[in-house]
């Protein structure tokens, strides 16, 4: 996949930590930067994923409000439905 050239704006604090880190690893920020967003947009996208499954589901099932109820008491009690 070709580079993009992309601006982004940060604030004084997260540089202070990103610019050694970068330079210890002796790799440009931008590296450090793609390597650590890749992570966020999969855990990002199975999340979407998931809740798109459950939307489903609740489609399907339509639990009444007594089901939720329950199963919101089970799941805090730590039993398994």
């Amino acid at each position: 996949m070709p580079n993009v050239a992309l601006n982004i704006s940060f604030d004084d604090s997260p540089l202070a930590e990103i610019d050694p880190a970068a330079r210890r690893e002796a790799r440009p920020r931008s590296e450090l930067l793609g390597e650590v967003a890749r992570p966020y947009v999969r855990r990002r996208n199975r999340r979407e994923a998931l809740f798109k499954l459950g939307d489903r589901r609740t489609a399907r099932l339509k639990p009444t409000a007594s089901d939720l109820s329950r199963e919101r008491r089970a799941v805090r009690s730590g039993i398994k439905i």
